[in-house]
């Protein structure tokens, strides 16, 4: 497991899907100079995403592969698809930058805070049940899939009390706004504790 150095901080956007947390995780990390660590996913790419912008999608054969080699850092099955972090993503990001971002699901948030503690500070991104239901729709997310998600919705939410930060996305500039304002807060902190 790659060790983090007294200085290197990892923020993780979580929350319930269609939250809009990868939206402002991506608003928020490049604003702070911060590194994008992607995860690697089985499942297909929708329709607005990317390779090697919003995911590395591989197949599962892929990814499998990646596992058996011991790659990653954290993986889970989710929704019958698996998505991981490298740990060669993390390790060479924070050695460049000392400072990273991801946005991933609860089941991975946890695996990490465990991992490294008070070194993940947990950015928790949510709106109601119906607004992460219209969102989805308006992004074209098929019925099946939505259905699947906002049956993990409750169990999303209740992970917001553990969480260091939780916000809610009613206006998305007015919350990046704060979010990022929280962040700078642990930048500043660090950035005063090494001048000496």
């Amino acid at each position: 497991m790659y060790e983090l150095n007294d200085k290197q901080l990892i923020f993780v956007f979580t929350g319930p899907d269609g939250s809009g947390r990868r939206t402002i995780a991506d608003m928020v990390g490049p604003s702070l100079d911060m590194a994008k660590v992607l995860s690697y996913t089985t499942r297909k790419p929708r329709s607005v995403e990317k390779d090697g912008q919003d995911y590395y999608f591989v197949s599962e054969s892929q990814f499998k592969q990646m596992q058996d080699n011991g790659e990653f850092l954290e993986s889970i099955e989710y929704d019958g698809h698996y998505y991981g972090i490298k740990e060669s993503d993390v390790a060479s990001l924070l050695e460049k930058k000392g400072v990273i971002y991801m946005s991933l699901n609860i089941e991975g948030t946890r695996i990490l805070k465990d991992m490294y503690q008070d070194k993940v500070i947990r950015i928790f991104v949510y709106a109601n049940a119906e607004t992460v239901r219209k969102r989805q729709e308006e992004r074209g997310t098929d019925r099946e899939e939505i259905e699947k998600h906002m049956s993990h919705f409750e169990e999303a939410m209740n992970y917001k009390d553990e969480c260091e930060h939780v916000f809610e996305n009613y206006d998305l500039p007015q919350v990046a706004y704060q979010i990022q304002e929280t962040i700078e807060q642990y930048l500043d902190r660090n950035l005063t504790e090494s001048d000496y």
